[in-house]
């Protein structure tokens, strides 16, 4: 059984009354990986705006394994210290990593953060050194169009991101960069210019998907339904 793990920040835990991109992921890899599977990870649960916490199981559709490392407003920074617990606890194989926007808005510059990343890679791998990780780029948000600076360090942030990712590739735990959704529009598939609406969701969960269809021969191209 492949065993995936969902890593993020506010874009992949989601919040009440959300679906999530791990949901579209999850309704992919059902119908297209041809084999046993899981979600898995230490939480279940979606960010509730109203407590300000994440205490909420009020997703959209509730049917589905919920299980992830994700957190609002956690990044490279949080999650690198933690990652190597999780993989070892939950017996991972791949990782889906989406992180960074929130390390950038608040934490670190591009270079401290690229350096988290190989922490984050350093542990997992310790955890398991067969791990398969698949990362995807900052999507810049709102706040990239009118802070230039901001929109500056994404930017290095991501040239930085594609270096580690071919510095730290080896064939037993390789890194696969995921492409950024080309037709990923803040104004059309977020609903705040930063988290994912339903079609946001849908192009996310695409980027990971085919991705590793491509690299990895996992699954099938994906396709919205």
């Amino acid at each position: 059984m492949l065993r995936f793990m969902p890593v993020g920040d506010s874009m992949t835990v989601g919040s009440a009354g959300e679906h999530t991109w791990r949901y579209r992921m999850w309704r992919h890899l059902r119908d297209t990986s041809g084999g046993p599977f899981a979600l898995v990870g230490p939480r279940e649960t979606l960010y509730d705006k109203v407590a300000d916490a994440p205490t909420s199981y009020a997703y959209a559709d509730p049917d589905f394994p919920r299980a992830h490392l994700a957190g609002w407003g956690e990044g490279w920074l949080h999650m690198a210290p933690l990652i190597g617990e999780a993989v070892g606890a939950h017996g991972a194989d791949v990782l889906l990593v989406s992180l960074g926007l929130i390390d950038l808005g608040f934490y670190t510059n591009a270079e401290q953060t690229a350096e988290n990343v190989r922490a984050f890679v350093a542990e997992a791998r310790r955890a398991n050194p067969r791990i398969r990780m698949a990362v995807l780029p900052v999507i810049p948000n709102v706040r990239a169009e009118s802070d230039a600076p901001f929109a500056t360090e994404v930017a290095r942030f991501n040239e930085l991101l594609a270096k580690a990712i071919a510095d730290l590739d080896e064939p037993r735990s390789p890194l696969l960069p995921a492409s950024p959704p080309s037709s990923y529009d803040i104004n059309l598939d977020t609903y705040d210019g930063t988290h994912p609406n339903a079609s946001g969701e849908h192009k996310i969960a695409a980027a990971f998907a085919d991705a590793m269809y491509q690299a990895w021969d996992l699954g099938a191209p994906y396709v919205a339904g």
